[in-house]
C-alpha cells in the first residue's frame, strides 16, 4: 500500500514538473526578435552602405535597449523608435550621396533556419524590425534584437543566451 502511494506520488509530481517545464518554454517564434537590414540593390556600393546604416542603427538603438527585459518591451521600445531611426537611417543615406530613403517597420516575417555563434534559430515566422533601403531588393544583413545578440554594447561581447528549459534538462 505504501509503495502503491510512493509511486502514485512520483508520478503526480513528475507530472507537475512536465506541466511546468511546458509552460516556462516558448517558441523560438515568441522568444526571439529579429532585424532584418535589407539593401538597395546587390551592387557593392548599396551593399556598402547596408553595413553603415546598420553600425548607425545598432549604435543609436544600443543604449535603449540595455536592461531590456523581455521581447515584448523590446517591441516597445523599437515601436517608439521607428521615426528616429528611420532619421538615422535616412540620414546616413544622405550623408553618403544615396537618392534614396528607408522604410522602417515592425511585423511578422518568414525567416530561414541561421546560426550565429552556438545558437540555431529554425526557419519560421518571427516578429522582426525591417529595415529597407531604397527598393530593399538587395541581399540583406540580419540578425537578433532580442535577446541581444546584436544589440550590445562594447561591455557586453561575452553574452550568453541562457535557457531556464536548457538547464534543466543539463542537470
Amino acid at each position: 500500500m505504501k509503495v502503491a502511494a510512493v509511486i502514485i506520488l512520483c508520478v503526480i509530481l513528475l507530472g507537475a514538473v512536465i506541466m511546468v517545464a511546458k509552460t516556462q518554454t516558448q517558441s523560438p517564434e515568441d522568444t526571439y526578435l529579429r532585424i532584418h537590414i535589407r539593401a538597395n540593390s546587390n551592387d557593392a556600393v548599396d551593399q556598402s552602405v547596408k553595413y553603415k546604416v546598420k553600425e548607425s542603427i545598432v549604435e543609436y538603438m544600443s543604449p535603449k535597449l540595455e536592461g531590456v527585459a523581455d521581447k515584448k518591451q523590446a517591441m516597445e521600445i523599437l515601436g517608439d523608435n521607428i521615426a528616429a531611426m528611420t532619421k538615422v537611417a535616412d540620414g546616413v543615406l544622405s550623408k553618403n550621396g544615396y537618392g534614396y530613403t528607408s522604410r522602417v517597420s515592425i511585423r511578422k516575417e518568414e525567416f530561414p533556419v541561421r546560426t550565429y555563434g552556438d545558437l540555431t534559430l529554425e526557419s519560421g515566422v518571427y516578429d522582426a524590425l525591417i529595415i529597407e533601403l531604397g527598393s530593399g531588393k538587395g541581399d540583406n544583413w540580419w540578425c537578433v534584437v532580442f535577446p541581444p545578440l546584436c544589440f550590445v554594447g562594447e561591455e557586453s561581447e561575452n553574452f550568453e543566451y541562457k535557457s531556464w528549459f536548457k538547464d534543466v534538462f543539463n542537470r
